[in-house]
């Protein structure tokens, strides 16, 4: 496949985009990710606001896009460091979560704050999005290769397991995060457990004869 042809322009956006998310993230943790820490970022980097809206016109909600896959795009680097081929599949899983959340620990008031702007129903749709790209990450980069039912499964849990471990860790002051790690531990050995039960279950009606799915046309209407 051929790849897409990067010019001096989208790299010159791209490095622009991130200055603007590194500016702007101290003020999130006091203004939230609005305009106002949007405007104050700019600011500090020394750029007109015109110029920050061009470089992200969505506002404040692409620039939290944009800092969540960073997350993801520092997670997989880090996993690049691990040797992951020695590990269980579980533990590459669990390191995935680990290590994104280890870097997003200078910015746990931000991650806060995002979480209260994604649970907002308007915003559904970008935080399903925002979610199932970092747990399609962690798949991948743990050497999922499944295309059945399995794939949907597998990403299903971990959702649950990832969203569930951010919402501990976000309130964890035990030492190293010693009390996430083992929360999150406990969530994979039960996502496993249930995650059986599932595939089972799926595979037992996908094994189905094809006959049985076979719907028997609605009888017309009787007209008096």
């Amino acid at each position: 496949m051929t790849k897409p042809h990067t010019t001096q322009h989208d790299t010159d956006i791209d490095a622009l985009r991130r200055r603007l998310l590194v500016a702007t993230l101290p003020h999130v943790p006091f203004d939230g990710w609005s305009e106002a820490a949007m405007r104050a970022g700019a600011a500090d980097a020394g750029l007109d606001m015109a110029v920050a809206m061009n470089a992200f016109p969505g506002g404040p909600l692409e620039i939290l896009e944009l800092f969540s896959i960073e997350a993801d795009r520092a997670m997989l680097e880090r996993l690049e460091r691990c040797d992951l081929a020695r590990m269980r599949v579980r533990d590459r899983v669990a390191a995935g979560v680990r290590a994104r959340l280890e870097y997003l620990t200078p910015y746990r008031e931000a991650v806060r704050r995002g979480l209260a702007l994604l649970s907002l129903p308007h915003n559904t749709p970008l935080a399903a999005r925002l979610l199932y790209r970092t747990v399609d990450a962690i798949w991948y980069a743990a050497g999922d290769t499944s295309t059945d039912y399995n794939y949907y499964t597998k990403r299903l849990l971990l959702a649950g397991v990832y969203s569930a471990t951010v919402l501990f860790w976000l309130n964890d002051h035990s030492e190293e995060q010693a009390q996430t790690w083992a929360f999150l531990d406990r969530r994979i050995d039960e996502a496993l457990r249930f995650g059986g039960t599932m595939g089972r279950a799926a595979k037992k009606v996908l094994d189905l004869p094809d006959r049985l799915f076979v719907r028997t046309p609605r009888p017309g209407r009787v007209h008096r």
